[in-house]
């Protein structure tokens, strides 16, 4: 009879119902890093491309003369509310910049990488059928989920090393960068530990990467009460697992002692999804699942609903995050209101000069920043059309009398109308912000009409997407190419001074500013007819090419 001890590659296994649960799970490990030999690095390069972006960009944009300049942003408490304790800025060096001026965003990508790795690996497995067909052979009851976290270990360690080095490499310190690359990691660990739970909670992958999104949510709001009570945060800040990398404040308190709590609650919610995984079969769930109705309402007897039935989740977490995101880049107009005549020249050069115009200047770009977003939830949504091919969800639809131009068509209008709809939102969002730190309550209509100006630029990204995902499915990634492109030459392309058919390249770069400037129709024009064109070579292509389920 075949033991766990007998699996070629296994190390030596006590005996007991203990080692069977686990048996297997060094096997399942390294077809996990075989699956993901793609995406995984992409994920530690995204961490590495942002570390050099910052480290070369910043000396750039802030000359050293001019950072102490930048304290007064950061006083403010709605500079702190979106970078966090702000420690160290009051005298500020790219070091501290870096680390706990940005470091909240490395801890929210890497908590989102982690997130998904961890369900991606196992209620989505579960989900699909795979992992009844896995566990079919001799793999433990633990081991798919024990093969995922040890991932989720390697490769936030990969991260901690990729930032670690090139922080060196660019001339840090190196305690204080191994303590920020240490700090990321720790970061994603506790929200791996978080998934490892949600995973047993709900039947649905989405569903479960929803819980554990939702838990990030509720982290960054503790931790943003606390912080804008006063540098270095309150007891509220404490109660935030985002807060706790945080608080090693890297190249000023460089304390480690902090991410003992974020290792413990990875520890600790981990385990919890252990205990929780044997408490139900496999494929099964906690939370009791509603059956739903024997036919289909006859609004959803459509591809058009049905894509609005499929993409309503997405819509709707997306819509929130930009309104909050929104409603706060408007309130930070305050900051800029009292500290404008500080401002380095550099980022006067980027928003305007003077009271006026750095103001609208700066709301001019959040409303091309808001399009960046608009357009990574557009690039998103095709994504999600791809699996569906490849799951085999939709074939059963093409197979009913629903043409591939209706199905492709359908996904086509409700992720554009979408994306527009998300604009408009973010738009009176940041408006409404903005409106109340300022008293202007015209920002309101100004910012939304602001940003549905830049809508035509989201449209003609969802058409490229649309394009490779009709004629060449599988490179469906470079369409993110474009879009980093975009928000490059976007945002520090004024600093370097390229040709500028370089900025021409970008979609973002051709409607009018506003409301910095007067809104010109015949860029919005001429982007939409070019993103309906691309869109209909896209749906010529899906209808030409075979259905890929691999």
């Amino acid at each position: 009879m075949t033991t766990a001890a007998d699996l070629p590659g296994e190390p030596p296994a006590a005996n007991g119902e203990r080692s069977r649960s686990f048996a297997g799970t060094w096997r399942l490990l390294r077809f996990l890093i075989r699956r993901d030999r793609i995406k995984l690095p992409a994920w530690v390069g995204s961490f590495g491309l942002l570390t050099i972006y910052l480290t070369n960009a910043l000396p750039v944009a802030y000359p050293e003369e001019d950072l102490d300049s930048l304290s007064g942003l950061f006083a403010d408490p709605a500079g702190r509310l979106l970078i966090g304790p702000s420690y160290g800025l009051d005298n500020p060096t790219y070091d501290r910049l870096i680390a706990n001026g940005y470091g909240l965003y490395f801890l929210i990508v890497a908590a989102l990488m982690s997130i998904l790795l961890v369900v991606r690996h196992t209620r989505a497995e579960e989900q699909t059928g795979r992992a009844e067909l896995v566990r079919a052979s001799v793999v433990g009851a633990k081991a798919p989920l024990t093969a995922a976290l040890i991932l989720a270990v390697i490769t936030n360690a990969l991260v901690a090393v990729v930032i670690t080095a090139l922080m060196v490499a660019a001339g840090h310190g190196g305690g204080g960068s191994f303590l920020l690359g240490v700090s990321v990691a720790a970061g994603g660990l506790a929200f791996a530990g978080l998934a490892a739970l949600t995973v047993q909670l709900t039947q649905f992958s989405r569903a479960a990467a929803g819980l554990a999104g939702a838990g990030l949510g509720l982290a960054f709001a503790l931790r943003a009460g606390g912080d804008m009570t006063r540098v270095g945060g309150n007891t509220l800040s404490w109660l935030s697992p985002l807060a706790w990398p945080q608080q090693t404040a890297p190249f000023v308190l460089d304390r480690w002692w902090p991410l003992g709590l974020s290792f413990a609650f990875a520890v600790v919610t981990a385990a919890v999804g252990f205990v929780l995984s044997t408490r139900r079969d496999l494929g099964a769930s906690l939370l009791s699942t509603r059956t739903g109705r024997p036919t289909a309402a006859e609004w959803l007897r459509s591809p058009l609903t049905l894509a609005l039935r499929l993409q309503r989740g997405s819509i709707v977490a997306w819509g929130a995050a930009l309104i909050i995101s929104g409603f706060l880049y408007g309130i930070f107009t305050e900051s800029l209101l009292t500290g404008w005549e500080d401002l380095p020249d550099t980022f006067v050069e980027v928003f305007g000069t003077g009271e006026e115009n750095i103001v609208t200047g700066y709301l001019a770009y959040m409303s091309v920043f808001m399009a960046y977003l608009a357009a990574a939830f557009a690039i998103l949504a095709v994504h999600g059309y791809r699996s569906e091919e490849t799951t085999g969800r939709g074939e059963p639809v093409l197979a009913a009398p629903v043409s591939r131009w209706g199905w492709l068509g359908g996904n086509l209008i409700v992720t554009a109308v979408a994306a527009v709809a998300l604009l408009a939102a973010a738009g009176a969002a940041t408006g409404a912000g903005a409106a109340i730190v300022t008293g202007e309550v015209a920002y309101v209509w100004e910012l939304t009409a602001s940003h549905l100006g830049h809508a035509p630029a989201v449209l003609v990204l969802l058409a490229i997407a649309a394009l490779f995902f009709g004629v060449l499915p599988r490179a469906i990634g470079l369409t993110w190419a474009v879009l980093a492109y975009g928000i490059f030459f976007g945002t520090f392309g004024g600093l370097i001074d390229p040709p500028n058919w370089l900025f021409d390249l970008s979609p973002f770069e051709h409607a009018a500013r506003m409301p910095l400037e007067p809104f010109a129709l015949a860029p919005v024009a001429a982007l939409t007819v070019l993103a309906a064109g691309v869109a209909a070579l896209g749906l010529l292509g899906f209808r030409r090419r075979d259905i890929d389920t691999t």
